[in-house]
């Protein structure tokens, strides 16, 4: 007597096909860059607009309701040039995510200064150097598009004199009216809420390293990482351009270090001294942080 076969449910064996045809939301990829999502990496938001600013990037409108909003405040540095602090409401600075897909409130910003580009803000904090009179500061995706409401880009715009001042709450520009498009970038990464403001923040001594400041002195900073708290507490380091930069971190726990503008990483683990060396060849405020506990670590001004 012969035994008939099982026959697999009809809809598990349409499951199982379907599963093989879209896998992850359709067919394989790996576009997405690393540290983001397929949805992040193929996501939609707003609407592009045909109007683009001078530097040739396109407008995406959100909803009035739905957009972000900055102000910018400019603080004199005691060496010059200025401190700038971004305040931003239903936006977040998302640095890893760079070059990504454009998702509703995230990207950064770029600081303008007489109309032309000087540099690119990840956080709260940027520094732009002397000799300007106004400071636009404009939001845009993580696409590089210009977050934009009622037809124009979401920024604002304060004057840079010899006192604090501060910009009014944004109020999306006419679109001609934006600034000249940029020449090149600089791209920074101040320091993130968390930190200090320049007119408070502790003045640590002065890193260990050779006596004549300028190109060819090696500055060394040790510090340990215990829980949430960094010793020595988070404070600026002054450096010159051409200047070498010596970090000794000790952590309890395993983390990355990251040195953003440089995009220098550094792997910690629990209770081994790392040490990560670089040339600052880059002028403007940097941030020092670690990636999985999110602490501010140092701060590095170089000029």
């Amino acid at each position: 007597m012969t035994r008939p076969r099982a026959v697999a449910p009809p809809m598990v064996v349409l499951a199982v096909a379907v599963l093989a045809l879209v896998g992850c939301g359709g067919r394989a990829t790996t576009h997405h860059k690393p540290g983001t999502s397929h949805e992040e990496a193929t996501g939609i938001s707003g609407t592009l607009l045909p109007a683009r600013d001078e530097g040739g990037h396109r407008l995406r409108e959100l909803p009035t309701a739905d957009a972000p909003t900055v102000r910018a405040e400019a603080r004199p540095d005691s060496e010059g040039g200025w401190n700038i602090h971004l305040t931003v409401e239903r936006f977040r600075f998302t640095p890893e995510s760079t070059g990504g897909a454009a998702l509703p409130g995230r990207g950064h910003a770029r600081l303008l200064v007489d109309g032309r580009e000087t540099a690119r803000v990840y956080g709260p904090w940027g520094y732009v150097p002397a000799g300007g009179r106004t400071l636009t500061v404009r939001l845009h995706a993580d696409d590089h598009t210009v977050w934009a409401a009622a037809g124009a880009p979401i920024q604002t715009t304060v004057r840079l004199d010899a006192t604090p001042a501060s910009s009014p709450p944004t109020s999306p520009a006419p679109a001609s009216a934006t600034p000249a498009p940029s020449t090149s970038p600089l791209p920074t990464s101040p320091p993130s809420a968390s930190a200090p403001s320049p007119s408070s923040a502790p003045v640590s001594p002065r890193p260990t390293g050779s006596r004549a400041p300028g190109p060819g002195r090696t500055v060394t900073l040790a510090l340990t990482i215990t829980g949430t708290t960094v010793s020595p507490p988070p404070s600026r380091i002054e450096l010159k351009k051409g200047e070498r930069l010596t970090l000794r971190v000790t952590s309890d726990r395993a983390d990355t270090l990251h040195v953003h503008g440089y995009d220098r990483e550094l792997p910690l683990s629990p209770g081994t001294p790392a040490t990560l060396t670089l040339t600052t060849d880059r002028t403007g405020l940097f941030e020092v942080e670690t990636h999985e506990s999110g602490l501010v670590l140092t701060q590095l001004v170089v000029r």
